[in-house]
């Protein structure tokens, strides 16, 4: 009877052990991956900070096809590309379309190594990973109004270990950055689809430094055989009467790209 007594012990000595082992390991594990998770949102929110921009009054319209119907400066403002195409965003026929290389040897003529510079409307980060070989000593802010967006990227650059690239959330109207925090905003065929774009880039004004500079890449509306909607292409005319609105100067628009305008404006 003893006998039996005593293995009852140990087996109940051992599955104890088993269960305490399992709440330890568990634990760890879940101790591991909150330790992640709070890592993730210092990414996402570090460099946040809120603004609130002069609202500017907007004309409407029938809506086009692909256009939303609100118009800015005698232009319709285009429909939001969603976070469902970040997959064409990476599209590897990008380089050959876009020539990016060439777009990279134009900012690296631009950039200091220690730049700040915000990639506004980041979508994937395709861009904001190739701007952050450019900046070793510096860091790129990727500002996405959509949150989908803005995980990806803080979630690709702790994949990737690259630590000066972070991930901000901004809103329809604001960029959310501190005044005079950075030296460069870049935006690659996103501004044509701002909502707000008056505010927004009242914002990216606000956020540079006295100097700073804004690199705008855009579809030429000018080319009809850039194969791109009208809607999601602009003029560098109408790109310059809008930067103008806030206030920016135009400094140069380069030809060295295949189908985009490469402008450049300063505060």
């Amino acid at each position: 009877m003893k006998f039996f007594e005593r293995k009852r012990i140990v087996w109940h000595l051992m599955l104890l052990l088993l269960v305490v082992g399992g709440i330890l390991y568990l634990d760890k594990e879940g101790a591991y991956s909150q330790e992640k998770s709070n890592e993730s949102e210092k990414v996402v929110a570090g460099a946040a900070e809120p603004y609130a921009p002069t609202p500017h009054v907007y004309q409407k319209k029938k809506a086009s096809r692909d256009g939303t119907g609100k118009v800015y400066m005698s232009r319709e403002i285009s429909h939001v590309m969603g976070h469902a195409a970040i997959s064409w965003l990476e599209r590897p026929e990008r380089e050959a379309e876009e020539a990016t290389s060439r777009v990279m040897k134009g900012m690296k003529r631009e950039l200091n190594p220690d730049a700040l510079i915000v990639d506004v409307g980041s979508g994937s980060g395709y861009y904001s990973f190739l701007l952050a070989n450019l900046v070793p000593k510096g860091k790129v802010i990727g500002v996405d109004i959509q949150q989908e967006m803005v995980t990806h990227l803080a979630q690709k650059a702790q994949r990737l270990r690259v630590t000066n690239v972070v991930s901000n959330l901004g809103k329809i109207n604001s960029v959310q950055l501190p005044s005079k925090s950075v030296d460069a905003a870049f935006m690659v065929d996103a501004y044509h689809e701002f909502s707000h774009p008056n505010e927004m880039m009242q914002s990216i004004v606000h956020a540079l430094k006295p100097g700073g500079r804004v690199y705008l890449l855009e579809y030429r509306a000018e080319d009809r055989s850039v194969p791109i909607k009208p809607l999601h292409k602009m003029s560098e005319a109408q790109s310059i009467k809008e930067m103008q609105a806030v206030g920016l100067k135009h400094v140069k628009t380069e030809g060295f790209l295949p189908w985009q305008h490469f402008m450049v404006f300063e505060k």
